[in-house]
Formats: C-alpha cells, sequence, structure tokens
C-alpha cells in the first residue's frame, strides 16, 4: 500500500454531483480528492438531462464555469403539452412571474466542470478500483481504493456520496439506520438523440393513446426524442426507421409535418423509478444526487435536485471551516428532503397523468382527459404546473434558524 493522503473532503463520484461540489469548495479554499470508479471519457459519454432549472444555473455561475451555459444555452420561457391532438402551452414566464428554465446539456456541464478542475490542477482519480468508505461514523473516516495495481488510502474529515444509484457510499451504511421508499413503473423511456433541428422551439410533452413521448433537444441543432416503451421492449429491437414512425404517431400533424429525422447518435431505454434514503446523513457521510434519490424524467429534476443538494452541502461544509459551525452539517439531511419530497411528488403526478399504464382500465384514460381538461383552461392549473417545473426557491423548507 502507498503511504495514506490526506483531504479535507473526499468526494466519491465524479458525475456533475461531485464535480460540482469540488468546485465550490475548491473556490472556498477547502481541499477535496474526488474518486471515480470510471473513466473520464466513460463519464463524458452518458447521456442525461439538459434543463436547468435557475437554482442549477446559478450555481455553475457560483462555481465559475458558467460562461459556456449562458452562451450556448437555450432560455425556455415555457413548453407546450399534446393532448386530444390539440397542443397548449403552459407560459412558465408569465405564471411565475418571470422564471425559466435552460436547455443545457448535462454532458456539456460536465464537460465544463471537468475542464475547469483540470486547468486548475485539482486532483481527480479516474478508475478508481474497489473503492470503500471506513469510519464515517466516527471523527476520522477514510477512503480505500485501487489504482494501477496499488492499494491508496485518503484520510478526511468527511465522505460526500455522489456516486450514484448504484455506488458504494449509501451501500456501505447499515441497512438499520436508513429507510428506503421505491417505486417502480411498468414502462421506460425509449430515447433517441440525433443532429437534427428540433420539431419546435419549446419543449412538447405528448399524451397520446399510444402512450407518452416527449420532444426535447440539446441545442438548434441536435435532438433529444422519447417515447414510451414496456419494460420487455430491448433497445437492439429498435431500429431508427421504426422510432421515428412511432414517434410520428403521436404527434399532432403540424409536428409531424416538422419533424426532422436523421441516424441516432444515442438510443438507449431508461426505466422510470421514484426512489428516496432517509435519512441522507449518515455521520460524518453525505449522500447527494443519485446516491439519495431518483425522480422519474418527467418532470426534468433529477439533476436540478443534486444540485440542490450540493448547494446545502458545499455551503454547509464552508460554514464548518470557516465558521466552525456545524449548523448547516445538522440541518442537511432535512433541509434536502423537504425539496426532495415535493419534487417526487411532481414527478410522479406528471408521470401519473402523461402515461398509458398497463393495468389501466378506459377509466384512467377518462380521469386523466378531465385533469388535463381542467389544468390546461384553468389560470390557476396552468400556474400549478407552470410553479412545479420551473422548481422552488431555494429556501423552501428550511429548518427554522440559520440557513445553510
Amino acid at each position: 500500500m502507498t503511504p495514506p493522503t490526506r483531504t479535507q473532503v473526499a468526494i466519491i463520484g465524479a458525475g456533475p454531483s461531485g464535480l460540482l461540489l469540488g468546485q465550490l469548495l475548491a473556490r472556498a479554499g477547502i481541499d477535496a480528492v474526488i474518486l471515480e470508479r470510471q473513466s473520464g471519457d466513460y463519464v463524458l459519454a452518458r447521456i442525461r438531462a439538459g434543463i436547468l432549472e435557475q437554482v442549477c444555473i446559478d450555481l455553475m455561475d457560483e462555481a465559475g464555469v458558467g460562461e459556456r451555459m449562458h452562451r450556448e444555452g437555450l432560455v425556455h420561457g415555457g413548453f407546450e403539452i399534446l393532448w386530444n391532438n390539440q397542443r397548449h402551452r403552459v407560459d412558465m414566464n408569465r405564471l411565475t412571474g418571470g422564471k425559466n428554465v435552460m436547455v443545457y446539456g448535462q454532458t456539456e456541464l460536465t464537460r465544463d466542470l471537468m475542464d475547469a478542475r483540470r486547468a486548475a490542477g485539482l486532483p481527480t482519480v479516474y478508475e478508481a478500483a474497489k473503492v470503500a468508505v471506513h469510519g464515517f461514523d466516527t471523527s476520522s473516516p477514510r477512503v480505500t481504493y485501487e489504482k494501477d495495481g496499488l492499494a491508496h488510502e485518503i484520510r478526511c474529515d468527511f465522505v460526500a456520496g455522489c456516486d450514484g444509484f448504484h455506488g458504494v457510499c449509501r451501500a456501505s451504511v447499515p441497512r438499520g439506520a436508513l429507510v428506503e421508499y421505491e417505486k417502480v413503473y411498468p414502462f421506460g423511456w425509449l430515447g433517441l438523440l440525433a443532429d437534427t433541428p428540433p420539431v419546435s422551439d419549446e419543449l412538447i410533452y405528448v399524451n397520446s393513446a399510444r402512450g407518452f413521448a416527449l420532444c426535447s433537444m440539446r441545442s438548434r441543432t441536435r435532438s433529444r426524442y422519447y417515447v414510451q416503451v414496456p419494460l420487455t421492449d430491448r433497445v437492439e429491437e429498435w431500429t431508427d426507421d421504426a422510432f421515428w414512425q412511432e414517434l410520428r404517431l403521436r404527434l399532432d400533424d403540424e409536428a409531424r409535418d416538422r419533424l426532422a429525422t436523421g441516424p441516432s447518435i444515442e438510443k438507449s431505454i431508461a426505466p422510470l423509478r421514484s426512489f428516496v434514503t432517509e435519512p441522507m446523513r449518515f455521520g460524518r457521510l453525505f449522500l447527494a444526487g443519485d446516491a439519495g434519490h431518483i425522480v422519474p424524467p418527467t418532470g426534468a429534476k433529477g439533476l436540478n435536485l443534486a444540485a440542490t443538494d450540493v448547494k446545502y452541502l458545499s455551503s454547509a461544509l464552508i460554514e464548518h471551516y470557516a465558521e466552525r459551525s456545524d449548523a448547516g452539517i445538522d440541518a442537511y439531511s432535512a433541509r434536502c428532503l423537504a425539496r426532495i419530497w415535493r419534487a417526487e411528488r411532481f414527478s410522479w403526478w406528471f408521470t401519473t397523468l402523461m402515461h398509458r399504464f398497463p393495468d389501466d382500465g378506459p377509466i384512467t384514460a377518462k380521469f386523466q382527459h378531465a385533469e388535463l381538461d381542467y389544468l390546461l383552461h384553468s389560470e390557476a392549473g396552468s400556474r400549478t404546473i407552470a410553479e412545479n417545473y420551473v422548481g422552488l426557491p431555494l429556501d423552501f423548507g428550511q429548518p427554522a434558524g440559520r440557513a445553510a
């Protein structure tokens, strides 16, 4: 084994959560090492979300990496819901007093953070094997891993588990110390990425008799489309032509006429689930992002919830080192969970509203019809959708006392 090294915060996972946390801590003068089991190229190859709420936009600016995002990101003040063969626009900007979202792919956000960390010479260990966390219920946590056949140990003050749903951090917590809530949906999203102009300037969410669809984008020249498929489907069974044909059948006439098709850059099927772990802190180990919660992608909340976790955690750690106060650390889990459950509720509700469930009878379609009729023809109903979609203010649900 190589001699142990020392850092203040060991961050497990070099996805957006871990990289963003590392950048915020570095700007506050706090040392952190990031460990990632995959290669940097693998991390960048993952195709993920592309809708940023204001909290995520602000954090990128706070981390000093927002320049390209503002230059290339697409600001959206609304989106459309296609239902009953008619499109209805939800004017988020008007209904929420001027709030918007931004289309900027998670891959690009991750690239910006990776480039900034590399330029600053901050330590990131990619392809770290057999990562394990130890002693997080004591005052002296440790992280061990292997790299290039050598065993390494990092001694630290805190461990940030930003290593995703299948990561080691949550799995290291004794089963009796946490409660897990989960709902698995009986369908997935077949997604296709293509270098074609988007079918619309804004996103189109589709409730059709054939199932849900979503017309999204990553830029003005790159589109991202999804169709609801059974969990039994395999991506190899779907040719590009079959995908485009099925998407057309779920769109209205105008969108069908405008749809530009082309070869896929990436195609995959993502299962949908709702998942929350309580609590999100165990001694000196903190969970953030997908390590602690998963939301269906319908509400575009996953990355934005992760950003909120990172904001609360970075603020708590900065407060600990700068002011010798653990108020933010002690409030971290409750603060995060207040926002998480609100977002989980919206994502579950929006998923239920827009999808066809295999065991539902004709009455469920009637319920959806009635609810969409109310929501889309009512100022109050449309405002409900808009307020939830653009995201909560950062201080929502904070415990009384000092904010972290």
